[in-house]
């Protein structure tokens, strides 16, 4: 005898309310691993359950360096939501790693969503971690975690891009909290740690110490080799060229610390920001890596 269907609005009293409200949140995880096979580079581990997902490996610069585009079915997260990806790159291979458009994650109706990345990348091997801005919307509150182990010579290239509200819509973020929390560690050792918190409602948004009134923030961070004096300072002055000619009020620089190499973007544009970090990943990329800056496909589309 078949069990009665249950009508999809009619909750059993016996279930408790913390978990029906519970599967209303996605909880999706995507493992990825890649390995070098005699000059290419092979996705040999794709992992996923919930709405994570990695389309085909593509090769737009040749086998040797597979890139990969990370989709998130939904098109947004909404409050509670918990993302986690890891990443392994083996001896030699070489993965580039974007995404097909904006982030977005959702006012968080009493909830905080939270996405976990950690990446590992073996000594000779590279891997460049390049998605595509990130837009909070009012009211979100989101929990960010990156971690990044390195091994040996193994280098290493990500950006990030921030967007605060959504300024072409007139829509500001002004209340929900952002945390992010980032560190890179090589043979064990730490070489790089960031954390910060910042609230819609916090002086901090205005303050010069925080955004200074700003709604996008990026960033670009390399490690494996630095740039000499000259390239250092052509970087400065190509980058400070793009700003003051497309976004005056917005400022950026380029630090360069015994390790590692950050640079930064702080304005009200997404789009200068996406031309900024592109500059900086083109002048970047031949030093860290010994590759000229191919632009990904789909960052045109």
């Amino acid at each position: 005898m078949n069990a009665p269907v249950l009508a999809t609005n009619v909750v059993p009293n016996f279930v408790p309310a913390s978990i029906v409200q519970a599967k209303t949140h996605w909880h999706a995880r995507l493992q990825l691993g890649f390995a070098d096979d005699i000059g290419t580079t092979r996705l040999i581990e794709r992992q996923h359950s919930g709405p994570l997902r990695v389309q085909k490996p593509l090769y737009p610069e040749g086998e040797r360096i597979c890139h990969a585009i990370v989709i998130h079915p939904p098109g947004g997260v909404v409050g509670g939501d918990q993302l986690e990806i890891s990443v392994k790159v083996g001896e030699h291979a070489h993965a580039l790693i974007t995404t097909p458009g904006a982030a977005k994650w959702y006012r968080c109706n009493g909830y905080t969503s939270e996405q976990r990345i950690d990446l590992h990348v073996a000594s000779d091997a590279h891997l460049e971690w390049l998605p595509q801005e990130t837009i909070f919307f009012d009211d979100a509150k989101v929990n960010l975690h990156q971690t990044v182990h390195l091994q040996g010579s193994a280098s290493f290239i990500a950006s990030d891009i921030l967007c605060f509200g959504r300024t072409a819509s007139d829509e500001r973020y002004t209340s929900g909290v952002i945390s992010q929390r980032s560190s890179i560690f090589r043979d064990g050792k730490m070489i790089w740690f960031e954390q910060g918190r910042i609230g819609g409602a916090d002086a901090a948004m205005q303050s010069p110490l925080g955004l200074n009134g700003k709604s996008v923030c990026a960033m670009v961070l390399a490690c494996g080799h630095t740039l000499s004096s000259d390239q250092l300072q052509q970087l400065r002055e190509q980058t400070v060229a793009l700003i003051s000619e497309g976004e005056p009020e917005a400022a950026c620089g380029v630090t360069q610390m015994k390790t590692v190499i950050v640079a930064r973007y702080l304005g009200h544009s997404s789009e200068i920001a996406k031309q900024w970090q592109q500059l900086v990943w083109q002048h970047l990329r031949p030093v860290i890596n010994a590759n000229q800056a191919v632009i990904p496909r789909i960052w045109n589309t």
